[in-house]
């Protein structure tokens, strides 16, 4: 239909590791760069965009720049100084968020072109000094906080650090620790196989770093990736910050990336010469118990399904965000009804070419990289219909039901 919502360009950067290439690169540049990049592959020109939604959620990071991210990075971008822009922080949810006001805004008629996008560097956060020093007398020694190791730890009654919860949550539904590292050890072998076939050639662009002195410094590969991981390595990490079961291994690392979108409905596309790549049949938010983060997924999977009259069984692909590998073991093992078989099958059809644990984490990308990753696979398929879903800090989740156009 004229008013479909279609995905006519999609594109991320590598994601950086800790301590890796990115280390120093503010977000705000590598978010202006998968969007000139995405604008050059579709041959769009920055004026032909109308809005521009923007995820990320560091804050402390971003504010090295000050404010309003979103206007820094479509000004970096070379976008008009007219172009309208919003940054949405709702946690790892932030990019699918960006498509749900994206495709609103096209639905609703207040849009023709919109740019859904995300960008962190989770590991440039700052030390800072809390904020009592700034009045009073103050004697003794000074404690600085680590910013970009608080990990998750939300000062809300009730609620631990997200790894605990997530851990807790795990172990309520039979998912244990060795589950976990058996999954995330498949989630690099996965991994491995796809980056040897060339699969995130058509997703992934190649970021280059003119240096002060010597060569251009270009990644063209996600830093976060360990091809010799082994379950013997999984199982002698220590769980982290009292969790039941999350590891540094069972987890992905402190990452740096970005990733962009670009929407219209399909008659805008088919009178720019656009072709669509891929067509956005729902999209959804949810929320709840702030502690249950690894369920989260499945509840926005099933809203999103529903939202698109389609059940689970019309489903090829499922992409689940690995904030730990307890998210998708956990939302699967729900929407199999407690079912071993059907759990079974969920499985083998879910990030079917590694996730979050071997590609990375960069909060405010990962939505919108999981739904490229899905709508490109399927597309490699022959088409089709598949559901991307990701948890949020405090109990939120978002899906999309997306069916690749080939």
């Amino acid at each position: 239909m004229d008013n479909d919502v279609v995905i006519v360009g999609a594109v991320r950067t590598p994601f950086g590791r800790y301590g890796g290439a990115l280390r120093l690169t503010p977000s705000i540049d590598l978010g202006a760069a998968a969007i000139r990049e995405v604008l050059s592959r579709t041959g769009l020109t920055g004026g032909q965009i109308d809005e521009v939604y923007y995820g990320t959620c560091e804050p402390l990071e971003t504010g090295l720049e000050i404010d309003v991210p979103a206007r820094q990075a479509i000004l970096k971008a070379g976008l008009p100084p007219e172009t309208v822009s919003m940054t949405l922080d709702t946690a790892c949810c932030s990019s699918v968020d960006a498509v749900l006001l994206g495709c609103r805004a096209i639905k609703g008629g207040y849009a023709r072109v919109v740019l859904a996008a995300g960008a962190e560097n989770m590991g440039r956060q700052p030390y800072y000094l809390p904020p009592e020093y700034r009045f009073g007398d103050h004697r003794g020694d000074l404690r600085i906080i680590d910013g970009a190791f608080r990990g998750g730890q939300y000062p809300v009654p009730g609620v631990s650090p997200v790894s605990v919860d997530a851990g807790k949550e795990a172990l309520e539904y039979g998912v244990t620790r060795v589950d976990q590292d058996h999954w995330a050890l498949g989630s690099h072998q996965k991994y491995t196989a796809a980056l040897a076939s060339g699969k995130f050639r058509d997703e992934m662009m190649t970021l280059e770093f003119p240096q002060e002195k010597g060569p251009t410094l270009t990644l063209d590969r996600d830093e976060q990736h360990r091809p010799d991981t082994t379950l013997e390595k999984l199982a002698s990490l220590p769980t982290v910050m009292g969790s039941p079961t999350v590891t540094a291994g069972n987890a992905p690392g402190i990452n740096a990336g970005a990733s962009a979108l670009v929407l219209a409905s399909r008659k805008q596309a088919l009178e720019l010469g656009l072709r669509p790549l891929g067509t956005i049949l729902s999209v959804c938010r949810i929320a709840q118990a702030p502690n249950r983060i690894a369920s989260a997924p499945a509840a926005a999977i099933r809203k999103a399904l529903a939202e698109a009259k389609l059940s689970l069984d019309q489903i090829e692909l499922i992409e689940i965000n690995e904030a730990f590998a307890a998210m998708p073991l956990v939302s699967t093992k729900i929407l199999a009804g407690g079912d071993e078989a059907i759990w079974q099958a969920l499985l083998e059809k879910t990030n079917v070419n590694g996730g979050a644990v071997a590609i990375g984490h960069p909060v405010g990308a990962s939505g919108a990289r999981i739904i490229m990753t899905l709508m490109y696979e399927l597309r490699r398929r022959g088409g089709g219909l598949g559901v991307a879903s990701i948890c949020g800090g405090l109990g939120q989740g978002s899906g999309a039901v997306v069916k690749a156009e080939v």
